[in-house]
């Protein structure tokens, strides 16, 4: 059969490339990027590759996707379709016109309860699906760990599975068919080629799918001989093309295209299978003293038909315990000092049967000689907060400093359950000899543990070792009858071991099924079949020629290394990603921009730092522009598994641009508000002018850049006055009450009910001082979120010597102002690296912080009177990112009767200074409608609203009309007396 015999030959058009980017850009209604900042932020995945593009497409609607696809192939230009760009091997990464479909083509149609199918768009994101299908009691069941941002094109491409595979199969088990574009710009559906019941009327094969699958067929018969023999018999095995699951008489080509990776077609809509929710489910963590019994234990584990059998072993446990977002979690679920656990989970209909299972696995375990080894989750939360170190454990495990780091290569493979304790000591072995170590997780149930060695990819040595590992892997991959690449799929890491895995006549095979569906060669190139070696490192995230200069920072980034080794933690993996249950990231929830993810930003700093975006591109109006809209939470802080503090890097860009770049009035005006404030509450009334006067807010706006929209902060004459309670040697237990400048100067009625709280808890409060100076002291907060890092190490130095005595004598220190107080704990002990500025790191609290230590100490006891019955809580940002926002509700519940509710929400878009600014000020109000004002306006009239954030309280005040108000002052007027 020749190479064009199904497929007329499509003769590319010779065009420009500015021809055919006009071409795009005139007939898409979405977006289409050449520049270099866009090429490079797609030019890698979660892989250790790096490939730029020709450019990027991100068409509005199926049918600009299929236009985009058309002018591409008209003019001869390769494709690679994108989702999430999640992808571990490189699959979503290629010299082509990338087309991702992550932000508009997300549409979910024609949900058939009765049948349990839906029909999505490839854009649509997994855990966004899954909450669209809850109302109907179902749910797609595959369920990677990336599935709160993993689009159903890119799982579909891939052939993507997760932690209950052993119950539910991989996407091949769960697509009922796919519409595709092919290389010849036609669309065909590809489904069951008889009646079936999944399969409407309107969405049948047509011709070109018949014709295509008798070649397939007739593929499969020729090599169904081979077939058997090469292919694994293993729940997990996704090498190449589905092929092996081509023989019934009328193939659905859907399981073909399932795990093509974009090389035969480009998806653009699915049908899937559901199943029903179940509705109880239980959770036993179960403890080994070594790798080795897991392993042995997990067939026997497997026989009592569990949902999921997940390893995690001790390198990740302490990762994890370290992390903040996960150590309370880790802390609770973990007895002793396991090497390795099993998560095990049993779901069904019935709550006393999944308890039953959770007991059959604790007689189980102690059958195996593990007795009271199995920690119960029985609690819906408590097994979602376990799941979720699970779910993070590729990021966690990412989240190791320095050079070296676990490199995905060989993660992938699947091995015969009664094989896996041999395996994981066989490869151990193979690791000790090359002076590595591998990390191990993930789905013990079908033999499929991910395993990442430790390799520094910039050292050629290194590189050495991972072309030497990889290939003994898979000789003892072999020699176990098991898979190289069980999950993950091949894409440039894997794909050369095929033809090995499986002998020439099958990887022929494939070149013929490639070559029938995609005759040029257009759609993912590389992939699967005639793929480049997997250690090119021109091909490679660092390649040899990769360097990043030494550059003269303004804060300590010495732990990573430097500022390039912190920008380098990012992994790509895509958490920040995510639409909810968390904070990260504000600016991407609302764009839906690449650009504007912590991935994005974290990309456009290394390509920059190393200089691949040209010599200036640091300090360059483009570098500006993606950095623009981190509103500096904080979230990614905590919520970036591998810890990229992207807010600590936008204070080191905006300083290096504050190098080439004059501020504008509007930056100074905010940055130097501690220096004028004390003259300028004296002018009050008249400054307050500025929120009565539309002409006066709309010259403020033409000037300063500040929205005519917003009210400004009410400025105060009855500033706040610091006087001294009692002699700080008196024996009466005492704290510092910091009053910053927002509090101090606009609303000094917090610190005032600060202070009459602490007094009415025992406690004597006192102030420091400046030394030198009359000036109050400030945290330097506003310095740093406009660059001016070398003025806000001033303040910090001020802050620290007047503080220090106080803190030599173990007094704390206690704040009313989130940002301003964790700003001593977060970026003074970047300013000022050393043991006086950890020290005060550790005394600074927040309010709430302060009361709750003290109270746990048995020091503090307040009473307290009813007030309202009901609080809605919104807990700022950084409040968050440091893990004390629950604070505010703890003491909150200390007022009788009063019934607490937090907000779930990420950035009220305020944001300091940035929700004030004209150019800022849409972006804003959308970030505040995600979460935040929804939740505000259902809340009753009488409903106490509690914000500590000034920021958060001015956006509530405008985005609703009502009043927050600090705990400080909700406290206070619980006072009894």
């Amino acid at each position: 059969m020749g190479r064009r015999s199904l497929i007329h030959d499509v003769k590319p058009v010779n065009k420009a490339p500015a021809t055919f980017q006009r071409q795009l850009r005139s007939e898409l209604e979405g977006d289409v990027l050449f520049d270099a900042f866009s090429r490079g932020r797609y030019s890698t995945d979660a892989s250790i590759y790096q490939i730029e593009p020709i450019g990027v497409a991100i068409p509005r609607s199926v049918e600009d996707l299929r236009r985009a696809v058309q002018i591409a192939l008209e003019n001869g230009v390769p494709i690679v379709a994108r989702g999430a760009g999640t992808s571990q091997g490189g699959q979503a990464i290629g010299h082509a016109l990338i087309i991702d479909t992550s932000k508009f083509v997300t549409g979910i149609n024609d949900v058939d309860v009765e049948h349990q199918t839906v029909t999505v768009q490839p854009g649509v994101v997994l855990d966004e699906l899954n909450r669209s299908l809850a109302p109907h009691g179902l749910f797609f069941p595959v369920d990677p760990a990336t599935a709160n941002r993993a689009t159903i094109g890119g799982m579909t491409g891939n052939n993507s599975a997760g932690a209950r595979s052993i119950r539910y199969g991989m996407m091949v088990d769960n697509v009922a068919g796919i519409e595709a574009m092919l290389s010849d710009g036609q669309s065909e559906y590809f489904g069951p080629m008889v009646g079936d019941a999944h399969n409407t009327a309107a969405r049948k094969p047509g011709p070109l799918a018949h014709r295509l699958a008798r070649t397939v067929q007739s593929l499969y018969e020729r090599e169904a001989p081979q077939l058997k023999r090469a292919v694994p018999n293993v729940p997990r095995h996704v090498a190449g093309y589905n092929l092996h699951r081509m023989g019934d008489t009328a193939p659905n080509l859907a399981q073909l295209l399932v795990g093509s990776e974009g090389t035969l077609g480009v998806f653009t809509s699915i049908d899937l299978k559901l199943a029903p929710i179940l509705r109880h489910q239980t959770l036993g963590v179960c403890h080994f003293s070594s790798l080795r019994d897991a392993m042995n234990a997990t067939q026997h584990i497997v026989e009592l038909g569990p949902t999921a059998v997940e390893l995690i072993d001790r390198t990740l446990i302490e990762l994890a315990r370290v992390n903040p977002l996960f150590r309370s979690t880790v802390d609770r679920f973990l007895v002793g000092q396991p090497d390795a656990l099993l998560l095990v989970e049993f779901a069904g209909e019935s709550r006393v049967v999944v308890e039953d299972d959770l007991g059959r696995l604790e007689r189980l375990m102690s059958d195996l000689g593990f007795a009271n080894a199995v920690v119960p989750a029985l609690d819906p939360a408590f097994q979602n907060q376990i799941w979720s170190v699970r779910k993070a454990a590729l990021n966690i495990v990412m989240s190791m400093k320095g050079e070296g780091k676990p490199v995905s290569f060989i993660e992938d493979c699947a091995v015969p359950l009664e094989h896996l304790a041999d395996y994981t000591e066989r490869l151990n072995e193979v690791f000790l000899q090359h002076g590595v170590q591998g990390t191990w997780y993930a789905h013990a149930s079908v033999g499929c543990l991910h395993v990442r060695p430790t390799l520094n990819l910039k050292n050629p040595e290194d590189v050495r070792r991972m072309r030497l590992i990889a290939e003994q892997a898979h000789e003892v991959i072999r020699q176990f009858k098991g898979s190289f690449s069980g999950e993950h799929g091949d894409g440039l890491v894997r794909s050369e071991f095929i033809r090995p895995m499986l002998g020439d006549s099958i990887a022929q095979a494939f070149e013929t099924i490639k070559d029938t569906f995609d005759p040029r060669g257009l759609l993912n190139p590389g992939k699967i079949v005639r793929p480049p070696a997997m250690d090119t490192r021109e091909l490679f995230r660092y390649p040899p020629q990769y360097t990043t200069p030494t550059l003269d920072t303004a804060m300590d980034w010495s732990a990573w290394g430097g500022l390039a080794g912190a920008v380098e933690m990012c992994n790509n993996n895509g958490a920040c990603r995510k639409m909810f249950d968390g904070a990260m990231c504000p600016s991407y929830r609302v764009t839906l921009d690449e650009t504007h993810t912590t991935r994005g930003r974290a990309n456009t700093l290394r390509l920059a730092l190393s200089g691949q975006l040209g010599s200036d591109a640091l300090v360059s109006d483009a570098m500006y522009e993606t950095m623009d809209l981190c509103v500096g939470c904080k979230a990614c802080r905590r919520e970036c598994p591998t810890g990229v503090d992207m807010a600590r890097m936008k204070i080191e860009f905006l300083h290096q641009h504050r190098k080439r770049h004059s501020p504008s009035l509007g930056d100074l005006l905010v940055a130097h508000l501690p220096r004028y404030a004390p003259l300028a509450s004296r002018f009050a009334p008249l400054l307050n002018l500025r929120n009565r006067s539309k002409t006066i807010a709309r010259l403020t706006q033409g000037a300063l850049g500040i929205s005519a929209k917003r009210g400004l902060p009410t400025w105060r004459r009855d500033t706040y006055r610091q006087t001294q309670d009692f002699d700080a040697t008196d024996d009466k237990p005492t704290a510092v009450l910091f009053v910053d400048t927002f509090t101090r100067y606009f609303e000094p009625e917090i610190a005032i009910a600060a202070r009459r709280v602490m007094k009415a808890a025992g406690y004597g409060v006192v102030h420091a001082h400046p030394h030198g100076g009359s000036r109050p002291l400030c945290c330097g907060r506003t310095y740093l979120s406009a660059g001016f890092v070398d003025e806000a190490r001033l303040e910090a130095r001020r802050m620290i010597d007047a503080l220090s005595p106080f803190v030599e004598r173990d007094m704390p220190i206690v704040g009313l102002e989130p940002s301003c107080l964790l700003t001593l704990r977060d970026e003074f002990p970047a300013l000022f690296p050393g043991t006086q500025t950890r020290r005060l790191a550790h005394a600074a609290l927040t309010f709430e912080e302060f009361l709750v230590r003290e109270h746990q100490d048995g020091r503090l006891n307040l009473a307290l009177e009813p007030t309202a019955t009901r609080a809605l809580v919104h807990g700022h940002c950084h409040q968050k990112a440091f893990g004390v926002a629950g604070h505010v509700s703890t003491v909150l519940d200390w007022i009788p009767n009063l019934e607490v509710e937090t907000i779930q929400s990420s950035c009220c878009g305020m944001a300091g200074s940035f929700g004030y600014e004209s150019r800022h000020y849409d972006v804003s109000m959308r970030m505040a409608e995600l979460d935040l004002l929804p939740q505000i306006r259902k809340a009753q009239d009488d409903t106490l609203l509690v914000a500590d954030g000034t920021s958060c309280r001015a956006q509530i005040k405008h985005g609703s009309g009502r009043t927050a108000h600090h705990a400080a002052t909700v406290l206070a007027s619980a006072l009894n007396g």
